[in-house]
């Protein structure tokens, strides 16, 4: 029996926020347990091992079973639904990574739901037909074309991209995923990745090259739609939201995401067509013949010539949207020096914080020496790209596109404090057209939303209700089940609050700027569950603040040990220095007291307090 591997990883809004201690069962198609895992401070747990089918099976079209073996996997962690993957395939020789995306619990919610993902087979292995519509050439060039489709002025990866679950005029909701991952969630949900590197490639260059074509003749937007592209396999290509992705697919996409197939003299994304070439046959590639071609030496070129026409090559686009800084056009290694090193420097010490796991940099500024190096080793390693100490452009985006996610969080959990939610939702009734504070609180409220949910889109805060606003407000009540008009009233304005609660009340906070430790320390008994990280978030500290402070050389604790924690502690209560986005409700839900106490012992007359303020704290 072959043998293939998974890697699990439970995070949360946008991978901002790693979940340490989620407890995680695999099990196999008789629903047998096969491992129970805990995740560490990088949410991630142990590679495990599992077997399948021998990787000759899916190399040849003519085998008439599934060349895989199927698992389930269930993730549990306090405060957030539970999440099960199903009819995941394990392939010989591969490793599966699954993201466990997790949503937090309503503050109202009684019970645990178990929101599930079925996985299933490969688009390859499926029987559906086709019925892709494209642009084939150059818009501006074809002769006698009485209607010239709507394109871009340039041809630019979208970062984030906006997926419809659906097809085109389904009822079905949109995500948004940043465009790396979804070429590698196509390319796991379309083909095999045990085929020859040369065939994955060539597969690859197609599946990147139609979404961008969707992407620059604007192919649904300029109908009306508020999406990109579908996962329809009819119309466009198959995307299964929260699948796995196979190393062998992720290592290429690296490499090649923002390069392109094109005519020559051309600046338009041809349009790659393809389907499965023996249940469905198409005019444009084969996706099992390419698998005969790369097995008779072809390059992934010469592979792309044998379907498209002979003068197609391979372009190259730098233009990222969503991106803060643009990639250098070279790597940065030991050696290198200036601006970039020191970006790279300051994204990967904001990024530390939530990922205490990534060495701190002792290098001077814009210097990329030995520490710079093991930051960006870990880096690669805990986000799944290849840990050779090099930013190259997979390393540099993921990079910027995680700061990205970190910092917004952060500015969203500041914001929240300045804008004053409180915690009884407004009595107006919102619509389209509809203008004042009101619309700023709802605003903000999806946009927050948006981070932890990925169906939900995030509108721009200008106070005005305009269709953008609607768009979200739609997708929030069609997530929470509520009747999707577009009005906010009161149901929806109580759903927005109670998940916004549930937010505050269960993420694991985020240590913030500045990195405020007490001038003392106090004692804390290890409790089940317990991890270094978890400490190190509900004190405020870091975690190798606790290691120095204990003489601990490694993450191992134990139920029942005592460890010494940074802060200032009597025998009656504990001081801690208000963050912004903090509120009494907040405090009493993250230690265990309640808003009375904490008003009651701090001499306090309302529930108004103040980044810096510094607060005692009731000891339960």
């Amino acid at each position: 029996m072959a043998i293939g591997y998974l890697l699990i990883q439970a995070r949360t809004a946008h991978d901002a926020v790693p979940l340490s201690g989620v407890q995680v069962r695999v099990t196999d198609a008789d629903s047998n347990t096969l491992y129970q895992l805990t995740t560490d401070e990088n949410g991630e747990t142990p590679v495990i091992s599992l077997e399948t089918k021998d990787k000759s099976f899916s190399q040849t079209p003519y085998y008439n079973g599934l060349p895989f073996t199927s698992y389930s996997v269930l993730a549990q962690y306090p405060g957030f639904n539970s999440l099960l993957v199903s009819d995941i395939p394990i392939y010989d020789g591969q490793t599966a990574v699954l993201p466990m995306a997790l949503t937090p619990m309503q503050r109202s919610q009684r019970q645990n739901v178990t929101l599930e993902i079925p996985v299933g087979k490969p688009a390859v292995a499926m029987r559906d037909t086709t019925e892709q519509e494209g642009t084939y050439m150059e818009p501006r060039s074809q002769e006698g074309s009485t209607e010239e489709p709507r394109i871009l002025r340039q041809v630019v990866i979208p970062d984030p991209i906006t997926v419809h679950l659906g097809t085109p005029s389904s009822n079905a909701p949109n995500v948004q995923v940043s465009f790396p991952e979804y070429v590698k969630n196509v390319a796991s949900s379309e083909i095999y990745p045990t085929w020859p590197e040369a065939s994955l490639t060539a597969n690859i260059y197609a599946i990147i090259t139609f979404a961008l074509n969707r992407i620059y003749t604007e192919w649904y937007r300029s109908r009306g739609y508020n999406f990109d592209i579908t996962n329809s396999t009819a119309y466009d290509q198959y995307f299964v939201q929260g699948r796995p992705i196979y190393d062998s697919i992720s290592r290429i996409v690296d490499h090649i995401f923002n390069e392109y197939v094109r005519r020559q003299g051309h600046t338009a994304p041809y349009f790659t067509s393809f389907c499965n070439g023996t249940t469905a046959t198409c005019q444009g590639l084969s996706q099992w013949g390419t698998v005969t071609l790369a097995n008779q030496g072809l390059t992934p070129l010469e592979i792309l010539r044998s379907y498209y026409p002979r003068d197609v090559e391979i372009a190259e686009t730098e233009i990222v949207t969503g991106i803060l800084s643009s990639y250098p056009g070279t790597p940065l290694r030991t050696g290198s020096t200036g601006l970039d090193v020191q970006t790279i420097q300051t994204y990967l010490g904001r990024i530390r914080r939530n990922y205490p796991a990534i060495p701190a940099i002792t290098d001077t500024e814009g210097v990329f020496g030995d520490s710079t190096k093991s930051a960006v080793t870990k880096f690669q390693s805990i986000f799944n790209l290849t840990p050779d100490g090099i930013v190259g452009k997979s390393t540099w985006y993921k990079i910027s596109s995680l700061y990205t996610a970190v910092t917004r969080l952060a500015e969203l959990d500041s914001e929240g404090g300045s804008i004053g939610i409180g915690t009884v939702p407004p009595g107006s009734i919102l619509r389209q057209g509809s203008s004042g504070p009101d619309v700023i609180t709802l605003q903000y409220l999806l946009d927050l939303i948006s981070e932890y949910y990925p169906e939900i889109p995030g509108p721009v805060q200008d106070g005005i209700f305009g269709s953008q606003t609607r768009q979200s407000v739609i997708a929030f009540q069609r997530t929470m089940g509520l009747n999707a008009d577009g009005i906010v009233g009161p149901l929806t304005w109580k759903a927005l609050y109670d998940t916004y609660r549930g937010i505050l009340q269960n993420v694991p906070s985020q240590k913030p700027d500045g990195e405020p430790d007490g001038t003392n320390t106090f004692p804390y008994t290890v409790q089940p569950g317990d991890t270094l990280w978890l400490l190190s978030q509900r004190f405020g500290t870091t975690v190798d603040a606790i290691r120095r402070l204990n003489g601990l050389t490694g993450d191992m604790l134990y139920i029942g040990q005592v460890l010494r924690i940074p802060g200032t502690q009597t025998g009656e209560y504990r001081e801690y220095t208000v963050q912004p986005g903090d509120t009494l409700w907040l405090l009493s839900r993250r230690f265990g007291t309640t808003v009375e106490e904490i008003m009651q012992l701090n001499g306090l007359t309302s529930d108004l307090i103040l980044a810096g303020q510094v607060l005692r704290i009731p000891l339960t």
